[in-house]
Order: structure tokens, then C-alpha cells, then sequence
């Protein structure tokens, strides 16, 4: 039979034979009917030991009871059509065998009691619902069952383990009013089993009915029909997916409906009407028995018990579930208030108690590198560091003030009533504890952190005291971090010009009001011009030139920067075509990093060495060193990049070498060809040995690397005799030449303007 279950199909035919044997009940023989239920209970237990194996834990409880039930009933119903067979007599009296059977029904009402049910509460409920079902039932049975056709009917006809059958159904009944009570949903097993409680029930009735009218020891054939139905609607429940929990439940629920109240009230009356009905429906007025009057009011008496104590039991559960809304409530107030990370008020909660002080000092903190830690170590590592961070915070908070994260890696320290003197000695204070060593994930971070600070009384609006203090904070990162700002009013002042330089700059990209020029790199061994820098100028009609030292930052600050230098590769690119075709000269291009974050940054290249016609092996990207330092998305993003286009020729140069990280492994790992050693190491004069020796071994370790050196800041004769006797092979400087327009640098370049340039004219 094992092999007959495997697979949907083959349950499926098995059922159906089931359904058609149990509609043939009827016109079977006695003893065929016994081989009729053992065929279908072994099926059923059968389903069931199939399901245990795939059940949760949880579910096989309930499994086991119901299994063994099913084997009771294989066994009584095998023993009895054995004995039938053979023509033994069927006993009046109880027998074991009656006893396994009628085991069946305690096991049905334990597996059904064992069904997983969850949430708090639900098991008393749902034995107040099971206990009110078993009063009722109990006053029906009696009155129209138990009293009609046993107490006044005299001795009984048939078997006497029949008599047992109804008390056992409302045993069953209530369990399944139990499951129904506390279920949240109803699944396709549920309903299934359900049905073959109700079918089993009405079948048992109808077999006790029958037997007390004289009927014969097998029962109606109807009844028997109901039996077989009966076991296969449990054998469907254990095949189906949903008894292991495998697929999602029906949604359709079963709560109380608007008429509970009647339905209560309705239970309560069923006693007492059973005593009228048994009044009017004895044939003698006087013939109540005291058990007539007994029963009804004492389960009338239970079932009313029962209501006062599920009505008790609702009020405590709606009780809880109040206070657990209310405790919801101020969770997620508390949340809504506070950051989830380090448990400190937010910005919500800082800007409510902001709002509230009439004077007082407000200092943002912010970490400085805190991008490079996430890069480097990961997020977890971070966000050790920030509750590091947000812990120190908290130590330095007196009563009365307010500590806050106000979002990534800043926070803020509000100080009620705090003065200017008070507030710098506080900022002081809090830049030196977070500058102390932070212990995170095994490792030792040296983190620094800048502040700014704002003091306010009570004629300053909120929104502006932290835009302002936001505003200290960026000038004390522009300052060189580590260190704490004072708002003043030139801050908001600054902060407007830079609005309006953005404003500014935004419509002179679009109008295309920049212009590229061009420095000269020149070979330290003869002073010709091997390879140009294009520099990008910005010149308002009318006005006087921008130093790009203050518009280069607001297009970085802004993202200017992408079109602006995809436009500057495209123009020097198109410029430069004419000087390599006719003396060789290469073009060096500045890219900022945030060029190189775009992921189209290489088509762009590659595009407008194309469009030009340039070469690639004639351009050099010129690069700062922490592109390549840093970790994380950004800088293989921008190694990507590079190394695709090294890849096609084009050459990559380290600007400004030596003041930034100075990493040999990456001079060693990573893709390079040029380093250009900043000015701020170019030897003062000829007594400046030390600088010189700095130059020495930079230019010594580029060779032995073999990469090609420039030195930049070259502006006098000396420097480029010095450079050319320790070994550099390039030089850029205004000893040489100052950045020219496209004009001026073919002019030069043809030696048509032999014009030296002033060694004292100012960078432009």
C-alpha cells in the first residue's frame, strides 16, 4: 500500500476508490462491510505515518493520536469481521474489543486538543468554548437521545457499548470546538477534519438510534457510509500540503460574529427548555424522573460558568492586549525619537528640545575619515566605531543636556544656558575624548572628529541655530579638521557666496564660458617641451579671472566637476591632436575622483580620443594618490577605469607625489607611469640639502620602478640645474613657461615666441 501513495495521482485514484466503496456501503454483507472500514482505517493510518515523516516537530503531536486512533479501529473492525466470518455470535456484553474501539474516539478528541495553535492566551479560551460545547451537547443528548430511547424506554435492545457512542462524539465535538475556538485560520486539514468529526457524529447517532429501535448490530447503511466517509476525509487531511505546513493557510477567519450575544444567551436557555420540552413530551405529566430536572439545570448552571469565565478571560486578554498596545505605542515613540544604533535622541528629538531652550549652546560633531573606515574595515566596523563614539558622547553629558545622533556620523551636544567661554572649553573637551584610540571589531582606530559651535539665546530660530552650527562645522573641516569653529556672521556670509558662485558656475558650464590653457613639460636635458597640462580657466565676460582654487572645490562640492571635465578631456584632446602630429607632443588631463566614480567614464575616454583622433599612447590622466589608496566601491570603481585604459595606451600619472599617503605598495601594485613630485619639495637654493635628498630618493625610487618623473614648481634656473643633476628627467614650472591659451602654446611650441616668462609673475 506504501507504494501505492507515492504521488498526488495515486492518492487521488485511492480516495476515490474510497468514496465509491463507502456509497456501495449500503448494499454490502455485514462482514464485507467490516473488510470495508479495516481497508479504509489502514489507508488513513497509513496517510498518517506517511505525514509524520514530512511534519515539523511541532505538527507530528497531533499526528500520533490521530494515527493510533485509526489503528483502533483497523484492529476492532479486523477482530469483528474475523469473528462474523467464522459465524461467532456478537456479544451484548462490552468486550476488550469494544474497548479498542471506543479508544478511538479519546484519541480523535487528543490529536484534535494537540493541534498547533499559537498567541498567548488562546488554550484557556479555547477550553472555555470546548467546555460550554460539552454542557450543551450533554443536555441534548439527554433530552433527545439518552432519555426517550434508554431511561424511558426500559431494557436496552442492543450492544452495550452503543450506548457509549454519543457521549464519546460530544467528547470529540468538543475538542474540534476547542481547535475551531482558537484557531486564527482555517486551513484546507482543518476543514477536513472538520468534516469527518460532523460526519462521524451524525453516523454514530444514526447507528444509536437505530439499535434502539430494534435495528440490526451493523448499523444503517447509511451509517456505515458516514464511517468510511469519515476515515478518508482524515486520510485527505494527512496527505494534503498544508498539514505540514509547507503552503500558505486560507485567509478566510471565523470570529465571532454581531450575534455572539444572542448565541450566548441562546446556550443558557437550552437547559431550561430542555425541561419544558421533556414536561410537554412525557406521556405522564408526573413521569419527570429527578434527573430529568438534575441534568439540565446543573449543566445550565456550568454552561452559564463557563460564559462568565470566557467573558472574564476576553476582558483580561483585551486588558493585555491593551497595555501591549500602549507599551507598542511608546516603542515606537521612543524609536521615533531616538536612533536605533546608539540609543541617542535623534534629530526629531534634539530639534523638540531645541525648541523648547531659550538659550544655550548647540555643537555638532562630526568624524573626519569616517568614509575610509567603512571602506577599509566594513560597515560593522563602523558602526562599532559610531557607538564608541555615541558612548563617549553620553559620559560627557551632564544633567540637563541632551547628547544626539543626528544621522551617518554626526552628532550633536545641546548645552541649556551655556556661554561662549563654556562652550569652546566643552568642544575642546569632547574633540579630545573621541580623539583617544577606539577599540573596534580587533582593531585600533585613530579617529579625530572636527566640531562647530553655535551659540544662541532666545531670539535665535531653531532651524537656523543648527543650519549655523553646520556651517562651524564645515569651516573647521575646511581648516584642516581636528578642531572646533565658532559660528560667526562671515560664515553666513561665506556660505551665501558660495551660492552664488554654484548659481554662477551652473550657468557657465552651460554657456560654455570656460576656456582650457596649457603648460609646457619639458625635458630637463635640452628644455624642449615634450608634453602640455591642460589647466581649465574660468573668465566672466567683463570680470576678472576665478582662481581655480575657488571654483574647483564648489564643481567638486556639486558634481559639476563630471561635465565640466568630460568637456575640458574632449577640448584638450581636439587641441592637442595638431602639436603631436607635427612635434610629438603628449597631453597630460586632470581627472577628479569624481569623474572617475561614473561608470561611463572609460567610453567617454576612449570616445573623445576618437572624435579628436589623438592617440591613446599621447594622453596621460593625471590623478591625486588617494584615488588609488582608499578601499571600497569607489576606488576599484576608479582601478577599473585605469586599468582599462592603460589598457589601450593611455598613461597614468600621480599628481602632487609626497603629500598624500606615499604608499610603496601601491607605486608598486597599482597602474602607474608618472609620479610628479609636488613644489613643497623643491630645494630652496643649493645650501637646501635636505629637500634635495628627498628629491634624490624620489627620483631614485621612480627609476627603479621604472617610472618617469616630473617635478613640479620649477622657477628658476637653479631649480632646473638641481633637478637635472639628481636625476629627474622632467620638469613644469613658470622657469619655463606659465599656462597659455591654445594660440600662444602652437606659437611657442613652432619657436615662433621665444619670450621667456618673468620668474616673479604670480600664478594666474
Amino acid at each position: 500500500m506504501t507504494l501505492w501513495l507515492d504521488g498526488n495521482r495515486s492518492r487521488r485514484w485511492l480516495l476515490l476508490a474510497g468514496v465509491l466503496l463507502a456509497l456501495a456501503a449500503p448494499l454490502l454483507s455485514g462482514t464485507a462491510r467490516q473488510a470495508a472500514y479495516v481497508a479504509v482505517s489502514a489507508t488513513a493510518l497509513t496517510a498518517v505515518r506517511n505525514g509524520l515523516r514530512r511534519y515539523p516537530r511541532d505538527r507530528r503531536w497531533a499526528w500520533w493520536p490521530l494515527g493510533a486512533a485509526m489503528l483502533c479501529c483497523a484492529v476492532a473492525n479486523l477482530i469483528w469481521g474475523t469473528g462474523m466470518a467464522a459465524g461467532l455470535p456478537v456479544p451484548d456484553q462490552l468486550t476488550v474489543v469494544d474497548i479498542v474501539y471506543l479508544s478511538m474516539y479519546p484519541l480523535l478528541a487528543a490529536g484534535l486538543l494537540a493541534m498547533p495553535v499559537g498567541g498567548r492566551g488562546l488554550g484557556w479560551k479555547g477550553m472555555t468554548e470546548a467546555g460550554i460545547m460539552l454542557c450543551t451537547g450533554t443536555v441534548l443528548a439527554w433530552t433527545l437521545l439518552y432519555d426517550p430511547y434508554v431511561d424511558d424506554r426500559g431494557p436496552w435492545p442492543g450492544a452495550v457499548s452503543v450506548l457509549a457512542y454519543p457521549i464519546l462524539d460530544l467528547l470529540v465535538l468538543a475538542a474540534a470546538t476547542r481547535m475551531v475556538a482558537v484557531r486564527q485560520t482555517l486551513s484546507w486539514p482543518d476543514r477536513a477534519l472538520l468534516a469527518a468529526v460532523s460526519v462521524l457524529t451524525v453516523a454514530d447517532v444514526a447507528y444509536f438510534v437505530s439499535t434502539a429501535t430494534g435495528g440490526p448490530w451493523s448499523g444503517p447503511g447509511w451509517s456505515a457510509t458516514g464511517w468510511l466517509l469519515a476515515f478518508l476525509l482524515i486520510a485527505a487531511a494527512a496527505w494534503h500540503p498544508e498539514a505540514a505546513g509547507t503552503t500558505r493557510p486560507d485567509r478566510r477567519t471565523h470570529g465571532r460574529s454581531r450575534l455572539s450575544l444572542a448565541g450566548d444567551v441562546g446556550l443558557v436557555l437550552i437547559g431550561p427548555a430542555s425541561t419544558v420540552w421533556l414536561k410537554l413530551t412525557e406521556q405522564q405529566p408526573t413521569s419527570l424522573d429527578r434527573i430529568d430536572l438534575i441534568l439540565p439545570l446543573t449543566t445550565t448552571a456550568c454552561t452559564a460558568l463557563l460564559l462568565v469565565l470566557r467573558l472574564i478571560h476576553t476582558g483580561g486578554l483585551a486588558g493585555r492586549r491593551a497595555a501591549d498596545l500602549r507599551e507598542a505605542q511608546r516603542e515606537m515613540t521612543h524609536r521615533s525619537r531616538h536612533d536605533a544604533l546608539t540609543g541617542l535622541p535623534n534629530r526629531t528629538r534634539l530639534e523638540e528640545r531645541l525648541a523648547g531652550t531659550a538659550s544655550g549652546v548647540l555643537i555638532t560633531v562630526d568624524l573626519d575619515g569616517f568614509k575610509d573606515v567603512n571602506e577599509r574595515f566594513g560597515h560593522p566596523t563602523g558602526d562599532t566605531l559610531l557607538t564608541v563614539a555615541a558612548n563617549r558622547l553620553r559620559a560627557l553629558t551632564a544633567t540637563g543636556e541632551v547628547a544626539a545622533r543626528l544621522g551617518g556620523d554626526e552628532f550633536a551636544l545641546l548645552i541649556p544656558g551655556g556661554s561662549s567661554s563654556e562652550a569652546v572649553t566643552r568642544a575642546a573637551e569632547l574633540l579630545a575624548t573621541l580623539r583617544q584610540p577606539s577599540p573596534a571589531d580587533g582593531h585600533t582606530l585613530h579617529v579625530t572628529a572636527s566640531a562647530g559651535v553655535r551659540v544662541f539665546d532666545r531670539t535665535a530660530d531653531p532651524v537656523e541655530v543648527f543650519s549655523d552650527a553646520d556651517l562651524a562645522l564645515y569651516a573647521a573641516k575646511a581648516a584642516g579638521k581636528d578642531q572646533a569653529a565658532v559660528y560667526d556672521v562671515s560664515l553666513r556670509l561665506d556660505q551665501a557666496e558660495r551660492v552664488r558662485l554654484l548659481e554662477r558656475l551652473r550657468a557657465s558650464v552651460d554657456a560654455g564660458e570656460f576656456a582650457v590653457h596649457y603648460q609646457p613639460i619639458v625635458s630637463l636635458d635640452d628644455a624642449r617641451p615634450v608634453a602640455v597640462e591642460a589647466l581649465v580657466r574660468w573668465t566672466l565676460p567683463g570680470r576678472a579671472p576665478i582662481s581655480p582654487d575657488r571654483f574647483i572645490p564648489a564643481t567638486e562640492d556639486s558634481g559639476l566637476i563630471v561635465t565640466l571635465g568630460e568637456w575640458v578631456l574632449r577640448q584638450a584632446c581636439a587641441d592637442a591632436v595638431v602639436w603631436h602630429r607635427r612635434w610629438g607632443t603628449t597631453l597630460t588631463v586632470n581627472v577628479s575622483p569624481r569623474q572617475l566614480v561614473d561608470p561611463n567614464f572609460t567610453t567617454k575616454a576612449l570616445a573623445a580620443l576618437r572624435d579628436s583622433g589623438l592617440p591613446p599612447d599621447a594622453l596621460t590622466l593625471e590623478i591625486t594618490e588617494g584615488v588609488l589608496v582608499r578601499a571600497g566601491a569607489d576606488a576599484h570603481q576608479a582601478l577599473l577605469h585605469l586599468s582599462a585604459l592603460r589598457a589601450e595606451g593611455v598613461r597614468v600619472a600621480i599628481d602632487d607625489f609626497g603629500t598624500g599617503y606615499s604608499s610603496l605598495a601601491y607605486l608598486r601594485d597599482l597602474p602607474i607611469d608618472v609620479l610628479k613630485i609636488d613644489r613643497s619639495f623643491m630645494p630652496a637654493d643649493n645650501a637646501d640639502t635636505q629637500q634635495a635628498a628627498l628629491v634624490r630618493a624620489i627620483v631614485d625610487l621612480a627609476a627603479g620602478l621604472g617610472l618617469t618623473t616630473v617635478a613640479e614648481g620649477v622657477e628658476t634656473a637653479d631649480h632646473a640645474d638641481l633637478l637635472r643633476d639628481l636625476g629627474c628627467e622632467r620638469g613644469q614650472g613658470y622657469h619655463f613657461a606659465r599656462p597659455i591659451p591654445a594660440a600662444g602654446l602652437m606659437a611657442l611650441l613652432s619657436g615662433a615666441d621665444t619670450r621667456q616668462p618673468d620668474p616673479a609673475e604670480k600664478v594666474p
